[in-house]
């Protein structure tokens, strides 16, 4: 068997910060479900743990699927279906597959990169608790793609015990070529001009297959995601949406906006950053307007046609695209990270007080002020104080200390502690 799943992981494969969560699912759980974007390396990944594989965006194998789901399930074990959203039907058959196996560990992966639309969830008779674990991947993160040193752990600075004192020199080139590239598997290794093609044909790929194959408009869909890469880490309304979508025909709808939206989030193009206040059951949780974020930030890059030597010069625009990078490692470090209780969000109240992000990991929170340059790090780290003394003085919110605060910057060259307890983190030395 172990002999099999080395002839299965391909030639070239990255080690991957998500695979131990993986492996602890997998001892159980009988089946495992692995979604997220096309190209984030899934397959691969998957196929690193397994014997055997169906590949359901092969012709013969789909329909073959179509006539009886569980013929995608055949083969050794761990066996691997993949592209299984093509044949919903094997959810089922799946979760049948494992409760016929008496009920054994680490038999099927699943992976996808569309969630099954509501339409077809109705067809699904059983929701695969029990059975069926999930996890999401996402694009690499610097301390993947070996753009950061991995010196600094977020899971050590939750702990308390991170030793933060290194120096690692980057600028505004290094900020915007990592924008720019992304963090797309299949980039490894390639020259910039080279790398800087993926985002743009992943776009391409959007709109000409999965918008077409959903009925809808790839050139609404085209305005839609440029003027959502034009008000990056902004929570903007449907109506500044439409006004960037600039169409000719007038106003879309707000209805319609929503619609593509959905599909967005379906495809794992992108996602939501929610509002946050402290008391843990507060209404004020999702009364804020949630902030949109590509999933990598490469395509808003492809989207607004820029280039490196560019955004070296448009401070404003590198700023947004690095919160974009910096809230793609978050999710990826907190992903491979035990337990539902890990989530980002984003704080604003009513008198102005901002802060870009919101870590909560085992009943503990963190705050992040997310800076393009070292420059603005008294700014930052101003707000994350204020933050702090404003939930602590609060006896009806109950809120515990935060377990840190810290200013992640691109451009610098030191990660240390200041004086009011606040680490500066260059993004460059960040690890999960």
């Amino acid at each position: 068997m172990q002999q099999e799943r080395q002839q299965l992981t391909p030639v070239g494969y990255h080690p991957r910060l998500i695979e131990e969560r993986l492996d602890v699912l997998m001892r159980g759980f009988g089946c495992v479900e692995i979604t997220g974007p096309k190209w984030c390396g899934k397959t691969w990944t998957a196929l690193s743990r397994c014997a055997s594989v169906s590949k359901l965006d092969v012709r013969p194998e789909r329909e073959a699927a179509q006539v009886d789901p569980s013929l995608a399930l055949l083969g050794d074990t761990p066996h691997l279906v993949d592209e299984w959203q093509e044949v919903p039907e094997i959810w089922d058959a799946a979760r049948r597959f494992v409760d016929d196996s008496g009920n054994r560990r680490g038999l099927l992966l699943l992976t996808g990169s569309t969630c099954v639309r509501k339409d077809e969830c109705d067809r699904l008779r059983h929701s695969g608790a029990g059975r069926i674990a999930r996890l999401t991947m996402r694009p690499m993160t610097l301390a993947e793609t070996g753009d950061s040193t991995a010196e600094v752990s977020l899971c050590s600075l939750f702990g308390g015990d991170a030793h933060v004192s290194f120096r690692r020199e980057t600028g505004l080139r290094d900020v915007a070529r990592w924008c720019c590239r992304g963090g797309w598997p299949a980039n490894l290794g390639l020259e910039d001009d080279a790398a800087m093609e993926a985002a743009g044909q992943y776009i391409q790929a959007v709109l000409d297959v999965n918008v077409i194959d959903e009925g809808r408009s790839p050139e609404l869909a085209f305005g839609l995601m440029r003027a959502l890469a034009v008000n990056e880490s902004q929570a903007v309304t449907y109506k500044t949406l439409s006004r960037d979508m600039g169409r000719a025909s007038g106003r879309t709808s707000d209805e319609t906006i929503a619609s593509y939206l959905e599909l967005f989030h379906r495809l794992y193009l992108t996602e939501d950053l929610c509002g946050w206040e402290p008391p843990m059951r507060a209404k004020a949780r999702v009364r804020v307007k949630p902030k949109r974020y590509f999933v990598d930030p490469s395509l808003a890059v492809a989207l607004l046609n820029a280039i490196p030597e560019r955004l070296s010069r448009d401070i404003q625009t590198l700023g947004m695209l690095f919160e974009n990078l910096v809230l793609r490692d978050l999710r990826v470090f907190l992903s491979s990270y035990p337990g539902m209780g890990n989530t980002l969000s984003y704080y604003r109240d009513d008198t102005g007080l901002e802060v870009d992000v919101i870590v909560e990991h085992a009943s503990r929170w963190a705050g992040i002020e997310i800076k393009l340059s070292d420059a603005k790090v008294g700014e930052g780290a101003g707000s994350l104080v204020r933050l702090r003394d404003k939930v602590l003085k609060n006896p009806v919110a109950r809120t515990v200390e935060p377990a840190f605060l810290a200013v992640i910057v691109g451009k610098g060259n030191l990660a240390y502690r200041r004086k009011d307890g606040v680490y500066v983190i260059p993004a460059a030395t960040l690890s999960a």
